[in-house]
């Protein structure tokens, strides 16, 4: 019986993680740092770390609208326009924002797969 209740608990997980991760990618698309930099030219390009973080360092063209900030901010966004979302490394604070903006009707939705730390694209650094 106990056994029973572990591999229960342990297909639970796995298949809450599978439910995430398909649910995730329905929302946005993951891209590189190749496609990304080149869809910067045509998007909004979206850094949803907090501002002291911002100020640091952020990728050329971005504009600052923390995850925590997020819906404040809608009005700033146009539907009609590819938003880029980028953070450190792929955190939660990225896929929230994701979902979020999915279920606000915004479709064309990219994320930087490795977030920042592996960027290498052009970046403003403060001094």
């Amino acid at each position: 019986m106990g056994n029973i209740i572990v591999w229960l608990v342990i297909l639970g997980a796995f298949g809450w993680m599978a439910f995430n991760y398909f649910r995730i990618r329905k929302a946005a698309k993951f891209v590189d740092n190749a496609t990304f930099e080149e869809l910067i030219r045509k998007g909004q390009l979206i850094d949803l770390r907090e501002p002291a973080e911002f100020h640091a360092k952020h990728i050329l063209g971005a504009r600052n609208i923390p995850s925590t900030q997020l819906k404040l901010s809608l009005a700033a966004l146009r539907k009609d326009k590819p938003i880029l979302l980028y953070e450190n490394s792929r955190s939660s604070r990225v896929t929230n924002a994701a979902l979020y903006l999915k279920k606000q009707g915004y479709t064309d939705i990219y994320v930087l797969s490795y977030g920042l730390d592996s960027w290498n694209g052009k970046v403003k650094k403060d001094a």
